[in-house]
């Protein structure tokens, strides 16, 4: 049994095969939207614009974009990673305002979800990169939020963290016993969230039942940022 009704959506997923995006589309689906699911990567600056364009409109953006987090002590991040991360993370980000925010504007209503990282709310030795990169996410969505709200779109974000997902949690980390161990020391939950429960909140926050939320950046982590 579905949570919420999405059976008037079209949602847009991007990077579909990775982070939270199977998980994704299989609760969207279930309940009831019409998920155009895509799955490549966002380097090639032109790449957002020809993805809306291919999609035509849309109810929601939901931007599922992840990759795996280095960890490299900070004063050895090396420009190419720097620069990596925020070309996968950051850079598509005033792109595909630029390509989707004319068309919600114009009809009054939309959505952009982006699901985000808790790195950027609670310090992590050896990911400044990472956690940057994020941190910029997050700021971004506050932001655009703030300014598109009074026009009928929500913009917010769920800010993850020991989440159960193949790309930061695979099979061979959760059974690793260090692992285990510290997720029972620095999580208070005890426990990885699960998929469904993570992404039955994001259709909720795709639903018409969370139109009042702007700019927000929800914690999803098991109280981890705490």
């Amino acid at each position: 049994m579905s949570l919420c009704d999405l059976s008037n959506k079209r949602i847009l997923l991007t990077q579909a095969g990775d982070f939270m995006g199977p998980a994704l589309q299989r609760t969207l689906e279930a309940c009831g939207a019409n998920v155009i699911a895509d799955k490549r990567d966002f380097l090639d600056p032109k790449a957002p614009q020809k993805l809306i364009a291919e999609a035509g409109e849309v109810d929601v953006l939901l931007l599922n974009l992840g990759v795996p987090a280095p960890s490299t002590p900070a004063d050895q991040v090396a420009d190419e990673e720097w620069g990596l991360l925020f070309r996968h993370m950051v850079d598509p980000l005033p792109r595909f305002a630029r390509a989707v925010l004319p068309s919600m504007i114009n009809r009054g209503s939309g959505k952009i979800l982006l699901m985000g990282s808790a790195s950027a709310l609670r310090g992590m030795k050896r990911a400044s990169s990472y956690s940057a990169a994020r941190g910029a996410q997050l700021a971004w969505v506050q932001a655009v939020g703030a300014e598109v709200a009074a026009k009928g779109i929500q913009v917010n974000a769920i800010a993850q963290n020991f989440v159960d997902n193949p790309t930061y949690f695979p099979p061979e980390i959760q059974a690793n016993p260090a692992f285990q161990a510290r997720l029972q020391r620095e999580v208070p939950l005890g426990r990885l969230v699960s998929a469904d429960e993570d992404t039955h909140f994001a259709a909720y926050l795709c639903s018409d039942a969370a139109n009042c939320f702007v700019g927000q950046v929800f914690p999803v982590c098991g109280g981890w940022s705490h």
